[in-house]
């Protein structure tokens, strides 16, 4: 065993352990704790004379060698004062009669070289050697120093007993040498378990391998790791995570050798706790505001629909699902249905954040679905309240899902959490958003219920404006085909084709309408017009303008004299505005008269020449007043055609308007087509389908 040395480590607890390894070359290196103190070894011989003396020795004392072998110690180190209980303590050490036989410790005053008295704490012991003579070993250090080393040492023993702060040493091997009560209590790992374990060993959930490669680059570079965050969880406590600031720092000794790292400890886990719920707080404030522009943007249902499923994936849920009450939809059936729990629903979003089989196994969008009493979001729509499922079993999947496929596709998927909110406008329920977690490992929890009820009840207002926006849409649009000619009746020496499309479905309904009235003398009057605003008043105002225009007609006026009195009463309405192009055709003398008020101009089509815009005197659109109106005469030749038409066809937001009219005239150009050919090429090429205007046109073609 010559070859190896015992090497102790300790903890705060006081225990000890010992590890077995060769000597390094570099073990005998100055820089030590004895270098520190300076410990001095004399030897006497049985009368008291110095027979050895260390260079230590003469650094204490200040004799050299030479000044002090052969001399007397006491006459050289002690005064006369102190002399003689010296000598009597050295007769009783070389008798073997002091204390631990032959031993004798504590502290004595010396005289120094230079004149000066030193305290010294003195260790002296009998040696015997093996041809009987016996001598006198004693080692000695300033007490000054002793003291400071022993006051520094208690003072870092008691910091780290006592420190709130976990601390821990490990040796260049990375295993534990000393660990402090409080980390014990961090790591809920006492410290004799610690003793000689790496780090992986104690902490089994951390990556033990990327911490002990931090420590490696520290303990060879220098350079500390300070206050790093890091989270993990602990052996008693495996499902809550804990959060720490981790400090790392060389260890070196006074040879500058690095003899492994100071790791300190700080538990910041309920701070951690804090600014996560702070941020998870902000996060909600910030989706809401989000939401609050990003649903709604139109009044269209399954847009709005749409907009809160796109929030609240994947910032939510990875799968969202949008479904709306059968019942609270224009067109819905109330009152249909079995009464024992069961309801109708309609789908109307889908939104997941990936490819996933959960998409299969929601209701396709726009299909009306039958949701038994036993499936949770008919729970939720019953109730008006929200349904939690934060750990979803096996045997919850059919309580999901619509049917035993749709369960098979749930847990294909890996959800795991489930939580549907109902939809709540006004107090009444309108439906439900339905939210599962698949790849989001954190199961839905009150936070959760919060953000989604909240995102619910600002999309319900937005869903609820909308469909009553489409009930009243609906009910203009039906106002409006009602008011509008069914089937006009035949015109002498005219052709006629016309069309009406109401605006896109995101927006409201006209005021645009088109009429045919017969009048005398087998003389037509063709009439286009369109009433500024929309919806149900819109609506009912073309109503009436219509009315008066065919009772004006038949009256037998001048096309500008029933524009003056349309105007009055237009004005008569209040705020209502009109423009309109009234165009009276003679099919004897093939004589056309027009008027307008305010309205784009028609288009003449006459054979052999380019389309053209007839160049009419425009008054200011009905309901102005006090603008007279003017007629200007046309003669047709057979096969010629007019077409009379609303600013919906032609008005876009990304062209000027004579850009438009003239791609109306280039469409119109080219050989003579049937008249509802010609209606379907201009509505298909000119008409946006997100236009936000209803179109009129009306078509005459003069008989050959």
């Amino acid at each position: 065993m010559a070859d190896v040395q015992p090497v102790p480590r300790a903890t705060g607890a006081g225990a000890d352990a010992e590890v077995v390894r060769p000597p390094t070359p570099d073990s005998a290196a100055a820089g030590g704790l004895l270098d520190v103190l300076g410990v001095a070894a004399a030897v006497l011989d049985a009368k008291g004379r110095i027979a050895l003396w260390s260079p230590q020795a003469a650094a204490l004392f200040g004799y050299t060698a030479e000044e002090a072998l052969g001399q007397y110690a006491a006459t050289l180190l002690v005064d006369e004062a102190n002399r003689a209980n010296v000598l009597g303590l050295f007769a009783r050490v070389m008798a073997g009669e002091a204390t631990g036989g032959g031993a004798w410790a504590g502290v004595f005053p010396v005289r120094h070289r230079d004149g000066r008295t030193v305290l010294v704490e003195f260790r002296n012991m009998r040696l015997q050697a093996d041809n009987g003579r016996v001598y006198a070993l004693g080692l000695a250090s300033e007490q000054a120093t002793l003291r400071r080393v022993e006051r520094d040492l208690a003072l870092s023993l008691r910091l780290v007993d006592q420190s709130p702060i976990g601390l821990a040493v490990l040796d260049t091997d990375l295993r534990y040498v000393l660990v402090n009560p409080a980390l014990e209590r961090l790591h809920g790992v006492s410290a004799d378990r610690h003793l000689g374990q790496r780090i992986a060993e104690i902490l089994p959930f951390l990556d033990g391998a990327a911490v002990e490669t931090r420590m490696r680059e520290v303990m060879e570079t220098g350079v500390p790791v300070l206050d790093e965050f890091t989270t993990g969880r602990i052996a008693e406590d495996a499902e809550e995570e804990r959060a720490w600031l981790v400090s790392v720092y060389r260890l070196e000794d006074q040879a500058a050798r690095v003899i492994g790292v100071a790791v300190s400890v700080m538990d910041v886990t309920e701070q951690h706790r804090t600014a996560v719920s702070a941020a998870r707080a902000r996060r909600r404030l910030s989706l809401i505001a989000d939401a609050s522009v990003r649903i709604g943007t139109t009044l269209d249902l399954d847009i709005t629909a749409r907009e809160l499923a796109d929030v609240a994936v994947p910032e939510v849920a990875d799968i969202a699902a949008v479904d709306v009450l059968d019942t609270a939809l224009p067109g819905g059936r109330p009152g249909e249905g079995p009464g024992d729990g069961a309801v109708r629903f309609r789908a109307l979003a889908v939104k997941s954040a990936y490819h996933t089989p959960a998409e299969e196994a929601a209701d396709p969008v726009g299909d009306v679905a039958l949701y038994g009493p036993g499936r949770l979001v008919s729970r939720c729509a019953r109730t008006g309240r929200p349904v939690l499922v934060p750990h979803v079993l096996p045997e919850d999947l059919p309580r999901i899902a619509r049917d035993a496929d749709a369960a098979r596709l749930l847990g294909e998927a890996g959800v795991h959490s489930y939580l549907a909110v109902p939809l709540i406008a006004r107090g009444q329920v309108l439906g439900a958003l339905d939210l599962k977690r698949a790849r989001n490992p954190a199961p839905f929890g009150p936070d959760d219920v919060l953000l989604a009820s909240e995102l619910a009840a600002h999309a319900a207002v937005s869903i609820d404006n909308a469909r009553w926006f489409q009930r009243q849409r609906h009910a203009a649009l039906a106002l409006q085909q009602h008011l509008l000619p069914q089937h006009p009746p035949a015109a002498p020496g005219l052709d006629i084709a016309y069309r009406y499309e109401p605006a896109g479905a995101a927006d409201e309904t006209g005021g645009d309408w088109f009429d045919v009235i017969p009048l005398t003398g087998d003389r037509t009057a063709l009439v286009v017009g369109d009433v500024m605003g929309s919806g149900i008043n819109a609506a009912a105002t073309m109503g009436q303008l219509r009315a008066t225009a065919r009772a004006l007609g038949r009256l037998d006026l001048d096309p500008a004299m029933v524009l003056t009195h349309l105007d009055a009463a237009t004005a008569d309405l209040g705020e209502a505005m009109a423009t309109c192009v009234y165009a009276v055709y003679d099919p004897h003398t093939r004589l056309c008269l027009f008027s307008t008020a305010g309205h784009l101009p028609p288009v003449h089509l006459h054979g052999g020449r380019h389309p053209r815009l007839l160049r009419l005197k425009s008054a200011v659109p009905l309901g102005v007043g006090g603008i007279p109106f003017s007629t200007t005469a046309l003669t047709l030749a057979p096969g010629d055609e007019l077409v009379l038409y609303t600013d919906g066809l032609v008005e876009t937001r990304d062209q000027d308007i004579d850009t438009r009219l003239l791609t109306l005239t280039d469409l119109l150009a080219g050989p003579q087509r049937p008249l509802e050919e010609t209606c379907d090429l201009l509505l298909s090429a000119l008409r946006r389908p997100d236009t936000h205007d209803d179109v009129a046109l009306l078509i005459a073609r003069v008989d050959p």
